[in-house]
């Protein structure tokens, strides 16, 4: 009887199985097709010198590539703009985003406009961002004009390189943190009230409600912000693209890892190189978002 019983949930488990797996097929054909194989043909390629003018050749150069980038500067100088980028950026958003999350959690009169209008620059075209910003920097842009009409010398923001990247990093700054900032805000409209009733109670100042329960309630989501904030802010490309019209001037000041890697494969076509740059890019993503996790020590929901 055992064994007739064992042999029927086993059917049972195999068609389920069965079942299932036939739902999930065309997704994991479509994931394998255009996600796995192009992963893992990028792998291969990074040791691979890749000849893609005239005849295609592949010439297998093993740890070559990787060897390169220790010899390469503009690796370094792409390395040391994209890591000052981070450090600036992500930090100053995050805070920002809490902060005007904090703010329009607050009972205060037309908070519905502000949201709206603080999450205006999330919803509009990067591209257009940018050009925006480029206008307001030239020498005869918005900025220059406002500092010429209350006396103040102007200056040289897109041609100088100890301020462009600065630029980037203030456009991207007030285009991110709202964001950043509704995720806050959604993160703070789950607290449950009875705690800071709880805490008004035992005569808690409003300060050590932000410390003792907002902010122990808000760490899974900054964990998330911080880690998506450093994912978004490694792969800067097309605001520094489009203001040094794809040479990551002036004097390399705003070549971030990314540009650097558009420029090796699409106009040197140094494909493999490309790619191993490509390869160490996504260890270095995946070993930050590790030491966040350390660090943040975030909750599980197994």
């Amino acid at each position: 009887m055992k064994s007739k019983l064992e042999k029927i949930w086993r059917t049972q488990a195999v068609k389920e199985a069965v079942t299932g797996y036939s739902f999930m097929a065309p997704t994991i054909l479509i994931a394998g097709i255009f996600l796995f194989l192009p992963i893992i043909y990028a792998v291969m390629l990074a040791f691979y010198k890749v000849q893609l003018l005239g005849e295609v050749s592949y010439q297998f150069i093993g740890f070559k590539n990787f060897i390169r980038m220790a010899n390469d500067d503009r690796v370094w100088r792409a390395l040391k703009n994209t890591a000052e980028y981070v450090a600036i950026v992500v930090p100053i958003q995050t805070l920002l985003a809490l902060s005007l999350a904090l703010v329009l959690n607050a009972q205060i009169k037309g908070r519905s406009w502000f949201r709206v209008a603080f999450f205006l620059p999330t919803v509009t075209s990067s591209a257009v961002l940018t050009l925006i910003f480029m206008w307001i920097y030239n020498s005869n842009g918005l900025l220059n004009s406002i500092l010429s009409f209350v006396g103040l010398p102007t200056y040289n923001w897109l041609g100088d390189p100890a301020v462009a990247l600065k630029g980037i990093m203030i456009m991207n700054i007030w285009a991110t943190a709202p964001l950043f900032m509704v995720i806050y805000l959604a993160a703070l409209q789950d607290i449950p009230a009875s705690l800071y009733e709880a805490a008004t109670l035992d005569g808690a100042s409003r300060w050590e409600k932000f410390f003792y329960i907002t902010l122990p309630f808000l760490q899974p989501v900054t964990f998330f912000v911080v880690v998506m904030g450093i994912i978004g802010t490694f792969q800067l490309f097309d605001q520094s693209y489009i203001f040094s019209a794809g040479s990551g001037g002036p004097n390399d000041s705003t070549l971030t890892i990314v540009l650097l890697i558009y420029q090796y494969a699409f106009k040197n076509l140094d494909m493999g190189y490309a790619l191993a740059l490509t390869l160490m890019l996504a260890a270095v993503l995946m070993i930050s978002t590790l030491i966040q996790r350390k660090l943040f020590r975030e909750e599980r929901f197994d």
